[in-house]
This record gives structure tokens, sequence and C-alpha cells, in this order.
């Protein structure tokens, strides 16, 4: 049998299935809500670390260690918490799982918000971040097992774009909001999604693993409206990860390509940008930087949205061919303006490599700094079309089922502790290479995430999972 043959395509990605959106659609968006949440838990050291140093008590005066710590511990919480959600993926049930997330998550803010000392504004971001770690896997897992091939793409990038709603949840909040009453907003969307999630079901395929054919089935009427022509697909027998998979082509190709695009994901430099946005543009001169962090993640939701929109008509690989390109000249130029910028003296501290030269020129510097405005915007809007949510799309897509757990826990961490490594020496790269060095190593990796999804990346649109690894397998 072919792989398009019906009596071989799994329940949910069979084309053509007709179904209400409704109940499909809400089931998506109750998922989704973990990356609001989490996207919220990165959003939220920008305004908070300004706000801890206006008004905490002594207790909680953060130097420049304590605040890059404070901002990467949610990447450090997040690497156990993706090994922890790769593990739940496949025992607790996807359903389980995201219902699980909600606890750290919640406990987290709590913490930051009762804080009384650093330690415990640690603790509760490390919390937070292994809450993100495992919701950041599962969901991905949970919408395309329950989205058909047509709406899988629309679907799949709703999660970076709930990410990216959740950090500009944050950054709005945070012109009006301190940082403790910050941490209990943030208490919001996982306490949604304990409360959503609760009346949604498990995937069919979960369900049918477990030898669960009538709850399935359920699921698929509940999802769709009606299972009317579904048959029953055969299971195979569950096969636990082992190192000797690695060797089939079905296993190691989309491997290698799900951790490549994870580590250039985050070496593209966009968690340092999200981080440490207002600190950027109060050193670029920006006269509001709180505003102009606003005006960045609104970007980003834009785009994000388009990217969404259009996923399943452009293809994955053009997508990220052409934001991969637009992140390397935007990088480039934000590198040239930091390079036009800086200060002559070798032993300038770092706040004066990125202090504009007080000679030039009034016009010759607010040329500069729209360069320097405009080169971000033109990096979020490039990242946001493609490398902000096509990894993450891919990665529940290409792996065949039988190994998804792990493999998809092995993506995610290798995000998360990227993501750790780059947020956590962002100001000291900005040290040893000076800023147009450390952007123009960012702009290297963009052009090598270029280059590999040209050679490396198929295209994913409108194929089903198994016709996706008939591909790797060749």
């Amino acid at each position: 049998m072919t792989p398009d043959d019906p009596e071989e395509t799994p329940l949910l990605l069979r084309p053509g299935v007709s179904a209400p959106r409704g109940r499909l659609f809400l089931a998506a968006f109750a998922a989704a809500l973990g990356p609001l949440s989490f996207g919220f838990a990165l959003g939220y050291s920008s305004p908070a670390i300004p706000s801890l140093r206006r008004s905490a008590p002594p207790t909680l005066n953060l130097d420049d260690n304590a605040a890059s710590w404070f901002g990467a511990f949610v990447t450090l919480g997040a690497a156990p918490g993706s090994v922890l959600g790769s593990w739940l993926v496949d025992r607790a049930g996807r359903k389980l799982s995201l219902l699980l997330c909600t606890a750290p998550f919640v406990t987290g803010f709590a913490l930051i918000t009762a804080a009384q000392d650093v330690w415990m504004l640690l603790g509760g971001r490390l919390l937070t971040g292994v809450a993100c770690g495992i919701a950041s896997l599962v969901a991905p897992v949970y919408i395309s097992e329950i989205a058909y091939p047509a709406v899988r793409g629309l679907l799949g990038s709703c999660v970076q774009l709930m990410v990216v709603i959740g950090i500009l949840l944050a950054y709005l909040a945070g012109w009006v909001l301190e940082w403790r009453w910050l941490a209990v907003l943030g208490c919001g969307p996982p306490t949604s999604m304990l409360l959503l999630m609760c009346c949604m079901p498990e995937t069919p395929h979960f369900l049918l693993t477990q030898h669960k054919p009538q709850e399935a089935r359920a699921a698929v009427r509940f999802l769709w409206g009606s299972d009317e022509g579904w048959e029953e697909p055969p299971i195979q027998a569950e096969q636990g990860f082992q190192l000797a998979l690695l060797r089939q082509p079905g296993i190691y190709k989309p491997f290698i390509i799900g951790v490549s695009l994870m580590a250039f994901q985050q070496l593209s430099g966009i968690n340092a940008v999200m981080f440490y946005a207002e600190t950027i543009f109060e050193e670029a001169k920006f006269k509001d930087s709180s505003l102009a962090s606003v005006i960045v993640g609104t970007i980003q939701v834009l785009f994000t949205g388009i990217a969404a929109t259009i996923m399943d008509r452009a293809g994955r690989r053009l997508l990220l061919t052409l934001s991969g390109v637009v992140m390397v000249f935007s990088t480039s130029a934000f590198g040239t303006y930091f390079k036009l910028t800086q200060g002559r003296s070798s032993n300038a501290s770092h706040v004066d490599l990125l202090a504009p030269v007080s000679a030039e020129p009034v016009d010759t510097s607010m040329a500069l700094a729209w360069l320097a405005v405009g080169s971000m915007c033109l990096f979020i809007a490039g990242f946001a079309l493609g490398w902000g949510p096509i990894p993450w799309l891919l990665m529940s897509e290409i792996f065949p089922l039988h190994v998804k757990g792990v493999a998809t826990g092995v993506c995610v961490l290798t995000n998360w502790f990227v993501a750790f490594l780059v947020t956590k020496e962002f100001s000291s790269l900005m040290e040893a290479l000076r800023p147009h060095g450390t952007f123009w190593l960012a702009s290297a990796f963009c052009i090598c995430s270029v280059l590999f999804t040209w050679f490396c990346v198929p295209e994913t649109k409108g194929k089903t999972l198994e016709q996706i690894t008939a591909l790797f397998e060749g």
C-alpha cells in the first residue's frame, strides 16, 4: 500500500477530512496557552529588572551579574523541563502533561510575588523555566496530533504566535505594573489553560496506543464533529528509543535536522534581543525604551501571524530561507551601527562601547539611531516570518511516532540549552567581541542557517506524517 492509502494513514492526518473547525481550534488554543505562558515568562525579565532596581527593597537589589542570572534562569530550568516533558508525553499522555505543567508555572510566579531575597526570585524563575520546557515540547505534539494536513501549518505556527503574544503582554503590562503585580498577572494564562484543557480530549493517536479505541473515536467526534467514514488504523507494537535506531535514515536524518534547526534558531541571537530589548534600545539612545520594546513585540506578533496564515501555501522551506536572508542583512546592519558609533578607547566599558560618539553632529546621530531601530525591527520581522515558528512546527512533524517523545525532548533540550548559553553570555560576548563583532557573529550563524535550509531541510507542506517519514527513509 502507498502512504496515501487510507488504511495506512493515521486518523488525524488524512487529507481532505471535513470537519467543523470550532472545537478543533478551541482545543489548539487551549494547548497554546502553555506557549503563551512561557512567552510571558520570557518577556517578564525585560520590564521586571528595571522595576526591581527602582522599587525593590535592599535585599532584592540586582547587580549586573544577578540581573543576567535572573534573565537566564528560565532557560536553565527549561532544560530539565524538556527532559521531564519527553518522559511525560509518552507515559502520562499529551493532555495530562499540559495539565501538570500549570503547577510549576503558577508556583514559580507565586514565589516571585512573595520573594524576600534574590534566591526566591531565582527559584521562581527556575520553576517557571521547568514549566516552559514541558509546555514547549508537549503543546506542538498535541496540536500536530489533532490537526489534519490542511491546517497543520496554521495551527502549528500558532505555538510561536502565542509565545510572542505572551512576550508582548509582559511588555505592555510592564508599563503599568511593578514586578510583583506583573508576576501575579503571569499566573493567569496557565490557570486558564488548566480550566480549558480539562474540557478537551486526549489526542486520538495516544488513546489508540493505550488500546482505547472507543475513547479515540469519541475524541474524533468531539474534534471533528463526526467519525463517519473513519476506520481505526492498525497500531504497531510500541517501540522504545534505542541508540541502534539512529542507524536508520528515517531516524537520524530528522534527528539531525531537528537539533540543527533548534540550535540555529537560538544562535541567531533572538533570545538575547528579547531578554534585553529595553537595555539595547537604551544604549542605542532611543528616548523611550519601553515603547521601543512594545513596538518590537507588536512587529513580532504581526509577522508571526502572517507566517501562520501563509504557512500551508508558501511552505516551510521557502519561509525559512526568506527569513534567514532578512536576518543576515539586519544583523549586519545593526553591527555596522555599533561599529560607526563605538568609542575609540580600547579599555572602554560595555556601556561606553554602545554610546554614540559625542563629537558627531546631531543629524548624523539621529540617522544612526534610526539605523539601529530599523535594523532591530527588520530582524524581528524576519525571525517571526520563519525561524520563529517553523523549527517548532517541523519538530512536531518530522519524527516517527514511536520515537517522538525522546526525539522532541532532545530537540527542545538543545533549544533551551543554547538559549541559556546565548542569554547568559550575551554581555560577555559584547565585551569580548565588542558590540559590532557580536552582531556580525550572529549574522554569520544566520548565513549558515540559510545554507542548511537550502541543502538539508525537506518541504513538509501538505504531507501526512507517514509521507514525511517515507521521505526520510528514501
